[in-house]
């Protein structure tokens, strides 16, 4: 399979640009800022996660499924963060940044960035933990401003009453989840 590296490119700017979509967004609109889970163990989070369904974005665009995150502890306290994807092509996209923790308290608000000039990250774009098992098996990420969600988990299938569960976390939260757009993933191998 061949990796596409401008859209890989492309993919880590548009990523990166978040923050400057959301500063402030959910402040001007008169609404409370998302809640946030209590209290993350950042290596329990590490590993991979499978995409079950996101808010439509112009960064994913190009993705028709297959769509994962690898999380690794980094020894300097960041996380590394590895985006796939196959493509409408039927090419893998990566996308390899870095996630640093804004709320050391709870580990639950968090930013990425995926552009890098020298060494120096430019750009940072908010995650926050809105909901998380108490397996670690899946999970709802968002931004404030509500325009960009995740629903992960820990396998390609999410149980009814697990999806049931994110779409009122997402609700609750002041989403709509009937944007949601649920990802094509492989079948489990029996």
């Amino acid at each position: 399979m061949r990796t596409s590296t401008t859209r890989s490119n492309l993919l880590r700017i548009l990523f990166s640009l978040l923050p400057l979509l959301s500063a402030g967004v959910a402040i001007a609109d008169g609404r409370q800022l998302p809640e946030t889970v209590l209290r993350v163990d950042l290596d329990r989070y590490a590993g991979t996660w499978y995409e079950i369904a996101r808010l439509p974005n112009g960064f994913q665009d190009q993705c028709a499924g297959n769509v994962t995150a690898d999380y690794r502890r980094l020894d300097d306290g960041n996380i590394e963060v590895v985006n796939r994807c196959v493509d409408k092509k039927g090419m893998l996209d990566v996308a390899h940044g870095v996630a640093r923790v804004v709320d050391r308290a709870t580990n639950a608000k968090l930013e990425v960035s995926f552009v890098s000039l020298f060494g120096w990250r430019l750009f940072w774009g908010d995650y926050w933990i809105l909901y998380l098992d108490d397996d670690y098996t899946h999970v709802v990420v968002g931004t404030p401003n509500r325009k960009y969600a995740w629903i992960l988990a820990r396998t390609t299938t999410l149980p009814t009453q697990a999806w049931e569960r994110s779409l009122q976390v997402l609700l609750r939260a002041g989403y709509d989840p009937q944007k949601l757009v649920k990802t094509e993933q492989p079948e489990p191998a029996s």
